[in-house]
């Protein structure tokens, strides 16, 4: 078998995040050289738990980093559904035997920090790969040849092409789109998280446990090899600004989720909490301008109701790094290439994670209606539900040509 000529391929991403860092590696793994940019000063993660169901998991794989993301990852049993007015178990989608065969990987939770450490440590090992902390990239200019971001500071970077890997504030995709500031959804989130030690040893259980109510809802479970619980909580409280991240007292997340009796003894684990509003933007066609393409969150930015936003930008990755493959082709062509392949996905992704609000959020006879038809589904009706989202979806291919 004739195996095509290599053409290295000078690849620049804006953004380290979990996103960007599974690009750099799935385009390095073809021996293209990577620069990426980060804004922030150190190449660091925020926030707390993750789900990743199994494409997800299988996109890690390719990117040879799922045996060690495994390692601290755990593996959960079932979703479970609750009532979080009447304290009711609903239903519960099983995560065992017949979805691990059905999907052929578990589905694992795991702490946001630990998965961009793996990642971050995958990308350090590869020469290829150069990595930039406090280099924020402010837009770009090409030519017909030749992509060059535009930092901040004036300095210009240029390269074969670029990937705005540079979240849902991306400022590839607002001088590419020009789609204004993120939606803000209404929602206010709240996070923390508490020794397992601690916890009631109700919840302690290799769960990711939802319970709902009127405007609101809560989740938790275990991460850090089980160690801590991870707990966060939603509220449709109206609010109409922007912040992410800012320290909330125990008394008023308690009194944001006071229409879930059921959970009350859980929130009071933690006094200290963090509070994010929830925005996204809706689907967009343009991903591409040129030789500059747009990447997770800064192409498809979700709210986190469906679980998939981490999922969605390593697919994203796994799929840039096949087709750019030996660099034979022109890159705006491979790049148009990728949106195409992606952007079905992503918009039926997002529009669920939106539509969502109405399954977690519901009240009244909406709530008794929703029960019902949870509970006279059956397990192979749940699966089938979400076998869309959580099947493996990309093939990843080795840079010798062979399938993994």
């Amino acid at each position: 078998m004739t195996t095509r000529p290599r053409t290295q391929v000078r690849v620049v991403i804006a953004g380290g995040g979990i996103g960007g860092l599974a690009a750099a590696l799935a385009v390095g793994a073809h021996g293209h050289h990577v620069t990426v940019l980060e804004r922030q000063p150190e190449l660091t993660e925020l926030g707390a738990g993750i789900q990743l169901a199994p494409n997800g998991l299988h996109a890690l794989d390719v990117l040879g980093v799922g045996a060690e993301v495994r390692e601290t990852a755990v593996p959960m049993t079932e979703l479970r559904f609750m009532d979080g007015v009447s304290g009711e178990h609903v239903t519960s989608l099983p995560l065992t035997d017949g979805y691990r065969r059905r999907f052929r990987s578990p589905y694992v939770v795991v702490h946001r920090a630990e998965l961009h450490l793996r990642l971050l440590d995958a990308c350090r090992r590869q020469p290829r790969i150069t990595l930039r902390a406090g280099a924020p990239v402010a837009g770009y200019a090409q030519t017909a040849t030749v992509a060059t971001a535009i930092l901040e500071n004036g300095e210009r970077i240029s390269a074969d092409a670029i990937i705005g890997a540079d979240g849902i504030h991306s400022r590839i995709r607002q001088q590419m789109v020009g789609d204004g500031s993120p939606r803000i959804s209404g929602i206010t989130a709240y996070r923390a998280v508490v020794p397992m030690a601690d916890v009631p040893a109700r919840v302690r259980r290799d769960a990711v446990t939802w319970w709902t109510g009127p405007d609101c809802h809560f989740v938790h479970y275990p991460i850090s090899g089980g160690t801590l619980l991870n707990m966060a909580g939603s509220n449709a409280d109206g609010t109409d600004t922007v912040f992410a991240g800012v320290p909330v007292q125990g008394d008023a997340v308690r009194a944001a989720m006071a229409p879930l009796p059921a959970v009350a003894d859980l929130l009071s684990l933690a006094d200290r909490w963090r509070a994010w509003v929830l925005l996204d933007r809706p689907p967009i066609d343009t991903w591409t301008d040129g030789r500059v393409a747009l990447l997770g969150d800064a192409a498809h930015p979700m709210l986190h109701y469906a679980a998939q936003g981490a999922c969605q930008a390593l697919e994203d990755a796994v799929v840039l790094g096949d087709l750019l493959g030996h660099g034979g082709e022109p890159v705006p062509d491979v790049l148009r290439r990728y949106a195409e392949q992606r952007r079905d996905r992503t918009s039926a992704v997002q529009h669920v994670s939106r539509d969502s609000i109405r399954l977690w959020h519901a009240g009244g006879d909406a709530a008794l209606t929703r029960n019902r038809v949870l509970r006279e589904m059956t397990d192979d009706d749940l699966h089938d539900a979400i076998a869309w989202m959580h099947a493996p979806r990309v093939r990843g291919r080795h840079p010798s040509g062979a399938t993994r």
